[in-house]
């Protein structure tokens, strides 16, 4: 029981997280961060790039996943290069969210490590 209230708690506030970071024009670096570690994360991608104003997102799809070694260098992976045309930015990333417990894991340190950041911007 505790589980899954702690569960929907993160899977809540990175939807709101999603919908602060959607609401202004101009997107700040943290949040374009955020955007782009959701997106690696879902479509397991490598070289992400969002283009705000044409609402388009290009990356790298690794499609091998055997393929990837996180501890060596990685030359000659097979990805697909992919260009995704998105309406409303809130709404794709919303999309984006798994809720598998690997996937929360991730949300939750992510969501920490947004927090961090956000202490230190406030401090400077």
């Amino acid at each position: 029981m505790k589980k899954s209230k702690l569960n929907e708690r993160i899977i809540m506030e990175l939807e709101r997280l999603i919908a602060q970071s959607c609401g202004d024009e101009r997107k700040s670096r943290k949040f374009t961060q955020l955007h782009v570690a959701l997106l690696k994360k879902y479509y397991n991608a490598a070289d992400v790039s969002i283009d705000y104003h044409r609402h388009r997102v290009t990356m790298d799809v690794i499609m091998d996943d055997e393929a990837y070694r996180p501890g060596k260098l990685n030359i000659n992976l097979p990805v697909l290069h992919t260009n995704l045309l998105f309406g409303n930015l809130k709404s794709f990333l919303r999309s984006c969210i798994d809720r598998d417990r690997k996937s929360l894991g991730f949300y939750a340190q992510l969501l920490n490590n947004f927090k961090q950041k956000e202490q230190v911007y406030s401090l400077a």
